[in-house]
């Protein structure tokens, strides 16, 4: 059984159809991705998935059960993290408070101990009491990476994780996703433009 399934999933914004009869499956454990050029409805799907948006027709199952009545802000106790196209960190709060925020929404304290444990996965961790807005977008984006994975998700949907990178980042990104599914025991889900 999937993970992950979405099953028909039609979405329209007034007279456009942003879904239109979207289906997939993403197996546990699979790096899976969404691909395809801007305005095809790669995000909308992600917020679907997170509750964001709530479809016309179709149905989310994680685990065989229904994700589509639940509140966006109980998501993340269902074991779905995410990042964002668009930076979402508190600018002014310390990468280690970013962090630490991300455990939140799963009902959880976590300590510092564990943060520094994420940041150090991320190569963040000589970095933790600057200010989010200090760094360069790139490294923001990793902050933005440990913040979803201490939330231990199971499912980890990642928003053009590329998107703003560098070559040379972009050329690391791969294998740092398959290093971080593996280290983390995830399942992810990525999005990005072609």
């Amino acid at each position: 059984m999937a993970l992950l399934e979405v099953r028909d999933v039609t979405l329209r914004f007034g007279g456009i159809v942003a879904l239109d009869g979207v289906s997939f499956d993403v197996e546990e454990g699979q790096i899976s991705g969404l691909i395809g050029p801007n305005g095809a409805g790669k995000t909308t799907a992600f917020n679907v998935i997170t509750r964001l948006y709530k479809p016309d027709s179709g149905e989310v199952l994680l685990d065989g059960s229904s994700i589509l009545k639940a509140p966006a802000h109980k998501i993340v106790g269902k074991g779905i993290a995410r990042t964002f196209q668009n930076l979402q960190l508190f600018r002014t709060m310390s990468v280690l408070e970013n962090v630490l925020l991300g455990a939140h929404g799963r009902g959880r304290r976590v300590g510092e101990k564990e943060a520094y444990e994420v940041l150090d996965v991320v190569g963040l961790r000589e970095r933790a009491l600057l200010p989010a807005a200090a760094l360069p977008y790139g490294i923001q984006k990793r902050v933005e990476l440990a913040r979803a994975l201490v939330a231990k998700p199971r499912l980890l949907l990642l928003d053009e994780p590329a998107g703003g990178l560098n070559h040379e980042e972009v050329s690391d990104l791969g294998a740092f996703i398959k290093t971080i599914r593996d280290e983390f025991e995830l399942t992810v889900l990525l999005v990005e433009h072609h």
